[in-house]
């Protein structure tokens, strides 16, 4: 019977430390990973799991309580969140999206209190997000996303140089796609709505005494639900050519 080999203790305990640091930092930033709705007691338990699954893949070259393990674990938070990060612009844009159309149908002021965020959004924002997580989920986003993960371990192993210059400013630039994302999600809804409005405007320049605030609302809102209705068919699309674009970046961060 063999003894426990202590010679061996730094190793497994840089293992855990580099894989715990790099998930942690996915799960802090990600979606569906870091909801506040879920407990914290569960998301603590994921975490744990994917460490003890993805540490024989983090190979200990640095001792992880010297100077230049510290420093390495940093890195490997940023990398973690670099990755959770650039998914998380994804979600946020077809958020806006749907922020936009309520705006458009003149239900802004109807918001409820996220509990992802933890702050109030719109109605339609949340229905907007509850539905590509859905769709995310379906489509098995969360496993690719685990499996890109694990082969960042093969592509930035713990010890190498973490997300550099060029590549943070390619995180910052994709946060352009926030804006444009939000554009293409919803662009059908608004430009139906844009039309309504102009119509409103011709008929008030045709009938000044009538009053369009009293009719015009809920016309606004009836037809708003109708465009809204059609326009969730081109919903899945948008959503998976963002999930394209985030991908592909997420890749490049790592280098495979």
């Amino acid at each position: 019977m063999t003894g426990l080999d202590l010679a061996q203790l730094p190793t497994w305990l840089g293992s855990l430390l580099w894989a715990l640091a790099r998930v942690s930092g996915m799960c802090l930033v990600a979606p569906v990973f870091s909801a506040t709705v879920v407990s914290a007691r569960i998301r603590v338990g994921v975490v744990m799991v994917l460490t003890l699954v993805l540490a024989p893949l983090a190979p200990a070259t640095v001792d992880p309580l010297s100077a230049v393990g510290v420093a390495a674990m940093a890195g490997q938070l940023l990398i973690g969140a670099a990755i959770g990060f650039v998914l998380k612009l994804v979600f946020e844009a077809v958020s806006l999206g749907g922020e936009l159309i309520a705006q458009s149908m003149s239900l802004g002021f109807a918001s409820v209190v996220s509990p992802q965020e933890g702050g109030s959004s719109a109605v339609l924002s949340q229905f907007y997000l509850l539905l590509v997580t859905l769709l995310f989920l379906v489509m098995d986003g969360h496993l690719r996303l685990i499996a890109l993960l694990a082969d960042s371990f093969h592509t930035l192993p713990p010890g190498m140089p973490a997300i550099n210059a060029d590549g943070l400013h390619a995180v910052v630039g994709f946060g352009t796609e926030l804006f444009g994302g939000a554009v293409r999600v919803a662009l059908p809804a608004v430009t139906s709505l844009l039309v309504v409005n102009i119509g409103f405007a011709a008929i008030s320049r045709a009938a000044p005494s009538m009053n369009l605030f009293a009719v015009g609302f809920p016309i606004t809102v009836s037809l708003g639900f109708i465009a809204l209705w059609l326009s969730l068919r081109s919903l899945p699309g948008a959503f998976e050519a963002l999930q394209g674009d985030a991908w592909s970046l997420m890749r490049d961060l790592i280098g495979s």
